[in-house]
């Protein structure tokens, strides 16, 4: 496993300049932009998109576990375009992704266990 050259600064950078422009395209027009074309077709299109994401995202797993760098890179590929499109899907929930980093921060210091029990209790 490599270090990443990023700090949590640049991390949070990145998000929120990919946050701006998920926000300055959900209303662009869906001829010129993507998001705004997955915006177009509703949350149900957005969905699919996630749930193909995610599926590929665990086939790039399975291979990256015994494969090489090639596998290992088009792993990093496919969770990025997972990230992507659950950032996409939060946009069109008028939802930011500060709330989930917020969540995540939040449970620093709990046992996933016990994390696990809360949801189930909620």
């Amino acid at each position: 496993m490599t270090e990443s050259t990023h700090t949590n600064q640049e991390t949070v950078q990145v998000l929120d300049a990919l946050a701006n422009v998920l926000k300055q395209r959900r209303h662009a027009c869906a001829e010129d932009s993507y998001v705004a074309s997955l915006h177009h077709k509703g949350l149900n299109k957005i969905l699919e998109k996630v749930g193909e994401e995610a599926t590929e995202t665990v086939l790039a797993a399975k291979d990256a576990e015994h494969g090489g760098d090639q596998e290992r890179q088009a792993l990093i590929a496919e969770t990025a375009d997972l990230w992507f499109h659950s950032l996409v899907m939060l946009s069109h929930l008028d939802l930011d992704h500060q709330r989930v980093l917020d969540e995540l921060a939040k449970r620093f210091g709990i046992s996933g266990h016990d994390e696990k029990a809360s949801r189930t209790q909620r």
